[in-house]
């Protein structure tokens, strides 16, 4: 099983930036891929941003070019680093990685709110 913590979530006016974290308790150097979703009420949790194992990125269309995913291997860290930030990215941000296909686990999520 893997334990994943996300934290630096917050409050942040229109146009700032904030920057996620997510600690794993396993090295995040053997995890199939490690992915940032965001769930607003009454919606399901949908992809923000993913990194695979190979360091492939990919990214929603709405935070294309806002926000950006790393991964600190010596940390078993994954970031996400959101910039120009607008109230629609308003919601609670989770960590996800799939160990293997087929096999993923959550972290417990952080609230991002954006608002003047």
């Amino acid at each position: 099983q893997v334990q994943l913590v996300e934290s630096g979530g917050g409050l942040v006016q229109p146009g700032g930036s904030l920057r996620l974290s997510c600690v794993a308790s396993t090295n995040i150097y053997n995890l199939d891929s490690l992915g940032w979703y965001r769930r607003t009420p009454g919606k399901q949790r949908d992809l923000v941003a993913e990194i695979t194992k190979g360091g492939t990125t990919t990214y929603e269309d709405s935070v294309q070019g806002r926000f950006t995913i790393s991964r600190d291997s010596a940390k078993n860290t994954v970031y996400l680093q959101m910039n120009r930030l607008k109230p629609e990215d308003t919601a609670v941000y989770y960590c996800k990685t799939e160990v293997v296909p087929g096999v993923w686990y959550w972290g417990q999520g952080t609230q991002v709110t954006v608002s003047s």
